[in-house]
Protein backbone atom coordinates (compact mmCIF):
# COMPACT_ATOMS: atom_id res chain seq x y z
CA UNK A 1 0.00 0.00 0.00
CA UNK A 2 1.25 3.67 -0.45
CA UNK A 3 1.28 5.60 2.71
CA UNK A 4 -1.67 7.92 2.75
CA UNK A 5 -0.46 11.84 1.55
CA UNK A 6 -1.80 15.13 3.99
CA UNK A 7 -3.96 17.00 1.62
CA UNK A 8 -1.79 19.80 0.37
CA UNK A 9 1.79 19.24 1.41
CA UNK A 10 2.65 22.19 4.25
CA UNK A 11 4.98 23.94 1.26
CA UNK A 12 1.61 25.07 -0.14
CA UNK A 13 -0.40 25.95 2.46
CA UNK A 14 1.32 29.45 1.80
CA UNK A 15 0.25 31.50 -0.44
CA UNK A 16 3.76 32.52 -1.74
CA UNK A 17 4.80 28.35 -1.25
CA UNK A 18 1.56 27.71 -3.66
CA UNK A 19 2.49 30.33 -6.50
CA UNK A 20 5.98 29.63 -6.20
CA UNK A 21 5.51 25.50 -6.84
CA UNK A 22 3.11 26.58 -9.79
CA UNK A 23 5.46 28.48 -11.32
CA UNK A 24 8.07 25.76 -10.94
CA UNK A 25 5.97 23.20 -12.55
CA UNK A 26 4.64 25.87 -15.39
CA UNK A 27 8.41 26.50 -16.36
CA UNK A 28 9.45 22.61 -15.71
CA UNK A 29 6.36 22.35 -18.43
CA UNK A 30 7.77 24.63 -20.93
CA UNK A 31 10.71 23.19 -21.26
CA UNK A 32 9.17 19.24 -22.21
CA UNK A 33 8.66 19.91 -25.84
CA UNK A 34 10.18 23.59 -26.51
CA UNK A 35 13.95 21.92 -27.54
CA UNK A 36 12.03 19.41 -29.66
CA UNK A 37 9.86 21.58 -31.72
CA UNK A 38 12.26 24.26 -32.10
CA UNK A 39 14.32 21.36 -34.53
CA UNK A 40 11.79 20.56 -37.32
CA UNK A 41 11.55 24.69 -38.87
CA UNK A 42 15.44 24.47 -39.30
CA UNK A 43 15.94 20.54 -40.24
CA UNK A 44 16.67 22.03 -43.59
CA UNK A 45 19.36 24.46 -42.15
CA UNK A 46 21.00 22.15 -40.13
CA UNK A 47 21.07 19.01 -43.04
CA UNK A 48 22.71 21.77 -45.37
CA UNK A 49 25.50 22.93 -42.84
CA UNK A 50 26.19 19.62 -41.62
CA UNK A 51 25.68 17.14 -44.42
CA UNK A 52 23.56 15.03 -42.68
CA UNK A 53 21.00 12.80 -44.45
CA UNK A 54 17.24 13.14 -43.66
CA UNK A 55 17.26 9.54 -42.27
CA UNK A 56 20.18 10.95 -39.21
CA UNK A 57 17.86 14.10 -39.26
CA UNK A 58 14.89 12.55 -38.12
CA UNK A 59 16.77 10.67 -35.61
CA UNK A 60 17.13 14.17 -33.51
CA UNK A 61 13.85 13.28 -32.98
CA UNK A 62 13.50 9.78 -32.08
CA UNK A 63 16.98 9.94 -29.97
CA UNK A 64 14.92 11.66 -27.30
CA UNK A 65 12.24 9.05 -27.85
CA UNK A 66 13.94 6.52 -27.18
CA UNK A 67 14.95 8.18 -24.04
CA UNK A 68 11.27 8.38 -22.76
CA UNK A 69 11.10 4.85 -23.57
CA UNK A 70 14.20 3.41 -21.53
CA UNK A 71 13.62 6.22 -18.77
CA UNK A 72 10.44 5.90 -17.86
CA UNK A 73 9.82 3.17 -15.82
CA UNK A 74 13.27 4.16 -14.17
CA UNK A 75 12.21 7.51 -13.43
CA UNK A 76 10.18 7.14 -10.08
CA UNK A 77 13.01 4.82 -8.62
CA UNK A 78 16.04 7.60 -9.43
CA UNK A 79 12.86 9.75 -7.70
CA UNK A 80 12.42 7.72 -4.67
CA UNK A 81 16.59 7.63 -3.78
CA UNK A 82 16.91 11.38 -4.42
CA UNK A 83 13.98 13.13 -3.63
CA UNK A 84 11.08 14.80 -6.42
CA UNK A 85 12.40 17.75 -6.08
CA UNK A 86 15.90 16.75 -6.22
CA UNK A 87 15.49 14.72 -9.33
CA UNK A 88 13.65 17.30 -11.14
CA UNK A 89 16.22 19.48 -10.35
CA UNK A 90 18.83 17.50 -11.85
CA UNK A 91 16.77 16.95 -14.79
CA UNK A 92 16.91 20.62 -15.56
CA UNK A 93 21.00 20.44 -15.22
CA UNK A 94 20.80 17.92 -17.64
CA UNK A 95 18.29 19.56 -19.93
CA UNK A 96 20.51 22.72 -19.70
CA UNK A 97 23.67 20.52 -20.42
CA UNK A 98 22.15 18.63 -23.08
CA UNK A 99 21.14 22.18 -25.27
CA UNK A 100 24.28 24.03 -24.91
CA UNK A 101 26.04 20.79 -25.54
CA UNK A 102 23.88 20.10 -29.13
CA UNK A 103 24.58 23.73 -30.12
CA UNK A 104 28.57 23.45 -30.56
CA UNK A 105 30.03 22.68 -33.80
CA UNK A 106 30.83 19.12 -33.69
CA UNK A 107 27.76 16.58 -35.46
CA UNK A 108 28.93 14.33 -32.64
CA UNK A 109 27.90 16.54 -30.07
CA UNK A 110 24.66 17.56 -31.64
CA UNK A 111 23.87 13.95 -31.51
CA UNK A 112 24.85 13.71 -27.61
CA UNK A 113 23.09 17.01 -26.49
CA UNK A 114 19.98 15.84 -28.49
CA UNK A 115 20.19 12.20 -25.93
CA UNK A 116 21.12 14.11 -23.00
CA UNK A 117 17.56 16.33 -23.94
CA UNK A 118 15.88 12.87 -24.18
CA UNK A 119 17.42 12.05 -20.44
CA UNK A 120 16.20 15.12 -18.70
CA UNK A 121 12.69 15.11 -20.51
CA UNK A 122 12.08 11.91 -19.81
CA UNK A 123 12.29 12.27 -16.10
CA UNK A 124 10.20 15.30 -15.71
CA UNK A 125 7.58 13.35 -17.85
CA UNK A 126 7.01 10.92 -15.84
CA UNK A 127 7.39 12.92 -12.38
CA UNK A 128 6.03 15.99 -12.79
CA UNK A 129 2.07 14.84 -13.23
CA UNK A 130 3.34 12.89 -9.69
CA UNK A 131 3.91 15.67 -8.42
CA UNK A 132 0.65 17.40 -8.87
CA UNK A 133 -1.01 14.35 -7.95
CA UNK A 134 0.89 14.73 -4.44
CA UNK A 135 0.99 18.54 -3.99
CA UNK A 136 -3.11 19.12 -5.43
CA UNK A 137 -5.17 16.10 -4.99
CA UNK A 138 -8.25 18.38 -5.10
CA UNK A 139 -7.24 20.22 -7.90
CA UNK A 140 -5.61 17.45 -10.08
CA UNK A 141 -7.20 18.30 -13.50
CA UNK A 142 -7.04 22.03 -13.25
CA UNK A 143 -3.48 21.74 -12.43
CA UNK A 144 -2.87 18.74 -15.17
CA UNK A 145 -4.57 21.47 -17.86
CA UNK A 146 -2.47 24.07 -16.64
CA UNK A 147 0.29 21.93 -16.92
CA UNK A 148 -0.02 20.49 -20.56
CA UNK A 149 -0.72 23.78 -21.78
CA UNK A 150 1.88 25.67 -20.75
CA UNK A 151 3.91 22.83 -22.21
CA UNK A 152 2.46 23.01 -25.85
CA UNK A 153 2.11 26.72 -25.53
CA UNK A 154 6.11 26.92 -25.25
CA UNK A 155 6.40 24.22 -27.52
CA UNK A 156 4.54 26.02 -30.37
CA UNK A 157 6.29 29.39 -29.87
CA UNK A 158 9.41 27.40 -30.01
CA UNK A 159 8.10 26.12 -34.01
CA UNK A 160 7.36 29.55 -34.71
CA UNK A 161 10.69 31.83 -33.39
CA UNK A 162 13.35 29.13 -34.71
CA UNK A 163 13.22 30.78 -38.32
CA UNK A 164 13.13 34.17 -36.92
CA UNK A 165 16.16 33.40 -34.41
CA UNK A 166 18.34 31.90 -36.97
CA UNK A 167 17.80 33.99 -40.12
CA UNK A 168 16.11 37.38 -38.96
CA UNK A 169 18.58 37.78 -35.88
CA UNK A 170 21.74 36.07 -38.05
CA UNK A 171 22.15 33.23 -35.40
CA UNK A 172 21.88 30.72 -37.46
CA UNK A 173 20.72 27.12 -36.57
CA UNK A 174 22.82 26.90 -33.23
CA UNK A 175 21.96 30.25 -31.79
CA UNK A 176 18.25 29.22 -32.71
CA UNK A 177 18.42 26.07 -30.37
CA UNK A 178 20.87 27.42 -28.14
CA UNK A 179 18.62 30.22 -26.84
CA UNK A 180 16.44 27.70 -24.94
CA UNK A 181 19.15 27.48 -22.46
CA UNK A 182 17.81 30.92 -21.20
CA UNK A 183 14.70 29.14 -20.40
CA UNK A 184 16.43 26.30 -18.41
CA UNK A 185 18.20 28.49 -16.78
CA UNK A 186 15.44 30.21 -15.29
CA UNK A 187 13.51 27.71 -14.98
CA UNK A 188 16.55 26.60 -12.17
CA UNK A 189 16.45 29.49 -10.91
CA UNK A 190 12.90 29.27 -9.66
CA UNK A 191 13.26 25.24 -8.45
CA UNK A 192 15.64 26.48 -6.36
CA UNK A 193 13.18 27.12 -3.17
CA UNK A 194 11.57 23.70 -3.73
CA UNK A 195 14.61 21.98 -2.96
CA UNK A 196 14.19 22.29 0.84
CA UNK A 197 11.47 19.85 0.34
CA UNK A 198 11.99 16.29 -0.10
CA UNK A 199 9.49 13.19 -1.68
CA UNK A 200 8.02 11.46 1.18
CA UNK A 201 9.33 7.26 1.58
CA UNK A 202 7.37 4.80 -0.77
CA UNK A 203 6.07 2.14 1.16
CA UNK A 204 7.51 -1.08 -0.11
CA UNK A 205 5.92 -2.87 -2.85
CA UNK A 206 3.64 -6.11 -1.28
CA UNK A 207 4.23 -9.41 -3.23
CA UNK A 208 0.24 -8.76 -3.62
CA UNK A 209 1.44 -5.76 -5.30
CA UNK A 210 3.86 -7.40 -7.15
CA UNK A 211 1.17 -10.05 -8.70
CA UNK A 212 -1.08 -6.94 -9.87
CA UNK A 213 1.76 -5.11 -11.81
CA UNK A 214 2.17 -8.50 -13.45
CA UNK A 215 -1.34 -8.77 -14.38
CA UNK A 216 -1.30 -5.42 -16.26
CA UNK A 217 1.33 -6.49 -18.93
CA UNK A 218 -1.12 -9.45 -19.80
CA UNK A 219 -4.23 -7.31 -19.98
CA UNK A 220 -5.28 -7.15 -23.66
CA UNK A 221 -7.06 -3.65 -22.43
CA UNK A 222 -3.46 -2.12 -21.12
CA UNK A 223 -2.00 -3.30 -24.42
CA UNK A 224 -4.56 -1.01 -26.45
CA UNK A 225 -3.68 1.67 -24.05
CA UNK A 226 -0.51 1.75 -24.78
CA UNK A 227 -0.79 1.37 -28.50
CA UNK A 228 -3.19 4.82 -28.72
CA UNK A 229 -0.67 6.08 -26.53
CA UNK A 230 2.06 5.60 -28.89
CA UNK A 231 0.16 6.26 -32.54
CA UNK A 232 -0.74 9.61 -30.68
CA UNK A 233 2.56 10.04 -29.77
CA UNK A 234 4.08 8.83 -33.24
CA UNK A 235 1.76 11.31 -35.03
CA UNK A 236 3.09 14.54 -32.83
CA UNK A 237 6.91 14.01 -33.59
CA UNK A 238 6.78 12.97 -37.36
CA UNK A 239 4.26 16.75 -37.40
CA UNK A 240 6.72 18.88 -35.55
CA UNK A 241 9.99 16.40 -37.40
CA UNK A 242 8.76 16.76 -40.99
CA UNK A 243 5.78 18.90 -41.93
CA UNK A 244 7.67 21.98 -42.37
CA UNK A 245 10.06 20.33 -44.91
CA UNK A 246 6.60 18.26 -46.55
CA UNK A 247 5.22 22.19 -46.73
CA UNK A 248 8.33 23.81 -47.94
CA UNK A 249 8.33 21.30 -50.40
CA UNK A 250 4.47 22.31 -51.86
CA UNK A 251 6.38 25.61 -52.09
CA UNK A 252 6.05 27.31 -48.65
CA UNK A 253 8.25 29.39 -47.30
CA UNK A 254 10.49 28.66 -44.79
CA UNK A 255 8.89 31.40 -42.10
CA UNK A 256 5.58 30.04 -43.18
CA UNK A 257 5.85 26.78 -42.81
CA UNK A 258 7.39 27.64 -39.48
CA UNK A 259 4.30 29.25 -38.46
CA UNK A 260 1.98 26.79 -39.54
CA UNK A 261 3.82 24.28 -36.75
CA UNK A 262 2.93 26.79 -34.69
CA UNK A 263 -0.88 27.10 -35.82
CA UNK A 264 -0.87 23.56 -35.20
CA UNK A 265 0.13 22.99 -31.96
CA UNK A 266 -1.97 26.15 -30.78
CA UNK A 267 -4.94 24.56 -32.09
CA UNK A 268 -4.32 21.84 -29.73
CA UNK A 269 -4.29 24.07 -26.62
CA UNK A 270 -8.17 24.35 -26.22
CA UNK A 271 -8.24 20.41 -26.99
CA UNK A 272 -5.55 19.23 -24.83
CA UNK A 273 -7.57 21.19 -21.91
CA UNK A 274 -11.12 20.20 -22.51
CA UNK A 275 -10.81 16.40 -23.62
CA UNK A 276 -9.55 15.35 -20.00
CA UNK A 277 -12.94 17.25 -18.38
CA UNK A 278 -15.37 15.48 -21.57
CA UNK A 279 -13.38 11.87 -21.51
CA UNK A 280 -14.42 12.30 -17.27
CA UNK A 281 -17.85 13.50 -17.36
CA UNK A 282 -18.47 9.82 -19.37
CA UNK A 283 -18.30 5.71 -18.72
CA UNK A 284 -17.40 4.77 -22.52
CA UNK A 285 -15.02 7.21 -24.37
CA UNK A 286 -14.75 5.49 -27.61
CA UNK A 287 -17.37 8.14 -29.26
CA UNK A 288 -14.63 10.58 -28.61
CA UNK A 289 -11.64 8.24 -29.91
CA UNK A 290 -13.77 8.13 -32.96
CA UNK A 291 -13.79 11.89 -32.90
CA UNK A 292 -9.67 11.60 -32.33
CA UNK A 293 -9.49 9.32 -35.17
CA UNK A 294 -11.53 11.04 -37.75
CA UNK A 295 -9.50 14.52 -36.99
CA UNK A 296 -6.33 12.66 -38.21
CA UNK A 297 -7.85 11.04 -41.34
CA UNK A 298 -9.47 14.08 -42.90
CA UNK A 299 -6.48 16.45 -41.82
CA UNK A 300 -3.81 13.72 -43.30
CA UNK A 301 -5.84 13.06 -46.46
CA UNK A 302 -6.31 16.61 -47.12
CA UNK A 303 -2.58 16.84 -47.13
CA UNK A 304 -2.32 14.27 -49.56
CA UNK A 305 -4.65 14.79 -52.25
CA UNK A 306 -4.76 18.67 -52.47
CA UNK A 307 -2.44 21.26 -53.39
CA UNK A 308 -4.82 24.24 -52.63
CA UNK A 309 -3.15 26.86 -50.77
CA UNK A 310 -5.30 28.14 -48.69
CA UNK A 311 -6.83 24.83 -47.64
CA UNK A 312 -3.68 23.81 -46.19
CA UNK A 313 -4.20 25.90 -42.65
CA UNK A 314 -7.45 24.01 -42.71
CA UNK A 315 -5.11 20.26 -42.73
CA UNK A 316 -2.91 21.58 -40.27
CA UNK A 317 -5.67 22.96 -37.52
CA UNK A 318 -7.55 19.60 -37.85
CA UNK A 319 -4.40 17.54 -37.15
CA UNK A 320 -3.32 20.09 -34.08
CA UNK A 321 -6.95 19.51 -33.06
CA UNK A 322 -6.58 15.84 -33.37
CA UNK A 323 -3.05 16.00 -31.86
CA UNK A 324 -4.22 18.05 -28.46
CA UNK A 325 -7.85 15.95 -27.92
CA UNK A 326 -5.75 12.75 -28.72
CA UNK A 327 -2.98 13.19 -26.21
CA UNK A 328 -5.42 14.19 -23.17
CA UNK A 329 -7.61 11.23 -24.00
CA UNK A 330 -4.56 8.79 -23.50
CA UNK A 331 -3.64 10.42 -20.40
CA UNK A 332 -6.88 10.16 -19.02
CA UNK A 333 -7.17 6.29 -20.00
CA UNK A 334 -4.55 6.34 -17.35
CA UNK A 335 -6.59 7.48 -14.81
CA UNK A 336 -10.16 5.54 -16.00
CA UNK A 337 -9.03 2.22 -16.60
CA UNK A 338 -7.42 1.63 -13.66
CA UNK A 339 -8.32 1.04 -10.22
CA UNK A 340 -5.90 2.32 -7.90
CA UNK A 341 -2.93 4.90 -7.80
CA UNK A 342 -0.39 2.55 -8.14
CA UNK A 343 -2.22 0.58 -10.87
CA UNK A 344 -2.56 3.87 -12.40
CA UNK A 345 0.88 4.84 -12.49
CA UNK A 346 2.07 1.44 -13.62
CA UNK A 347 -0.39 1.91 -16.48
CA UNK A 348 1.54 5.38 -17.19
CA UNK A 349 4.89 3.83 -16.89
CA UNK A 350 4.02 0.88 -19.49
CA UNK A 351 2.06 3.39 -21.92
CA UNK A 352 4.89 5.71 -22.27
CA UNK A 353 8.11 3.32 -22.08
CA UNK A 354 6.40 1.25 -25.24
CA UNK A 355 4.07 4.01 -26.46
CA UNK A 356 7.65 6.50 -27.09
CA UNK A 357 9.45 3.28 -28.42
CA UNK A 358 6.72 3.04 -31.04
CA UNK A 359 6.96 7.03 -31.75
CA UNK A 360 10.62 7.15 -31.59
CA UNK A 361 9.95 4.70 -35.16
CA UNK A 362 8.11 7.42 -36.60
CA UNK A 363 10.42 10.44 -37.53
CA UNK A 364 13.89 8.00 -38.76
CA UNK A 365 11.42 6.01 -40.63
CA UNK A 366 9.42 8.98 -42.36
CA UNK A 367 12.85 10.44 -43.13
CA UNK A 368 14.41 7.29 -44.61
CA UNK A 369 11.59 6.64 -46.65
CA UNK A 370 11.75 10.21 -48.10
CA UNK A 371 15.34 9.86 -48.99
CA UNK A 372 14.41 6.61 -50.90
CA UNK A 373 11.08 7.44 -53.09
CA UNK A 374 12.31 11.11 -52.89
CA UNK A 375 8.02 12.27 -51.97
CA UNK A 376 6.11 12.57 -49.49
CA UNK A 377 2.97 10.58 -50.60
CA UNK A 378 4.09 7.22 -49.00
CA UNK A 379 4.62 9.01 -45.81
CA UNK A 380 1.50 10.15 -45.62
CA UNK A 381 -0.25 7.31 -46.76
CA UNK A 382 1.63 5.74 -43.54
CA UNK A 383 -0.03 7.82 -41.80
CA UNK A 384 -3.43 7.37 -42.90
CA UNK A 385 -2.76 3.85 -41.97
CA UNK A 386 -1.82 4.82 -38.46
CA UNK A 387 -4.53 6.80 -37.95
CA UNK A 388 -6.97 3.79 -38.91
CA UNK A 389 -4.49 2.08 -36.18
CA UNK A 390 -5.12 4.60 -33.66
CA UNK A 391 -8.99 4.37 -34.51
CA UNK A 392 -9.21 0.65 -33.48
CA UNK A 393 -6.77 0.71 -30.37
CA UNK A 394 -9.28 3.94 -29.18
CA UNK A 395 -12.42 1.56 -29.38
CA UNK A 396 -11.18 -1.10 -27.72
CA UNK A 397 -9.75 1.48 -24.94
CA UNK A 398 -12.34 3.89 -24.43
CA UNK A 399 -15.34 0.80 -23.95
CA UNK A 400 -15.46 1.10 -19.98
CA UNK A 401 -13.31 -1.79 -18.10
CA UNK A 402 -10.21 -1.65 -16.20
CA UNK A 403 -7.07 -3.03 -17.68
CA UNK A 404 -6.47 -6.28 -14.78
CA UNK A 405 -7.58 -9.09 -15.98
CA UNK A 406 -8.79 -9.85 -12.47
CA UNK A 407 -10.87 -7.35 -12.86
CA UNK A 408 -13.16 -7.83 -15.51
CA UNK A 409 -15.94 -9.76 -13.62
CA UNK A 410 -16.29 -6.76 -11.16
CA UNK A 411 -16.58 -3.63 -14.22
CA UNK A 412 -18.97 -6.01 -15.75
CA UNK A 413 -20.75 -5.81 -12.86
CA UNK A 414 -19.97 -2.52 -12.27
CA UNK A 415 -21.36 -2.22 -16.03
CA UNK A 416 -24.57 -3.83 -15.07
CA UNK A 417 -25.48 -1.83 -12.32
CA UNK A 418 -25.40 1.43 -13.51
Amino acid sequence: MIPAQDAVSSRVQTRTGLSLLILGIVLIAANLRAPLTAVGPIIGEIRGETGISNTWAGMMTTLPLLAFALLSPLSPRIARRLGMEHTLFAGLIVLLAGILLRSVSSVTALFAGTALIGVAIAVSNVLVPALIKREFPNNVGTMTGIYSVSMNLCAAIASGVSIPISQGLGLGWRGALGSWALLAIVSLAAWLPMLRSRQRPQAVQTSADAKKSDSLWRSPLAWQITLFMGLQSLFFYVNISWFPAILQDRGMSAVSAGWMISIMQFASLPATFFMPILAGRRSDQRGLAVGVASLFLVGYLGLLVTDTAWLVPLWVVLVGVGAGSGFGLAVMFFALRTKSVRQSAEMSGMAQSFGYLLAAVGPTLFGFIHDATGGWTLPLILLLIAAVGLLLAGLKAGKYGYVAASDSKEAAAAEGNR
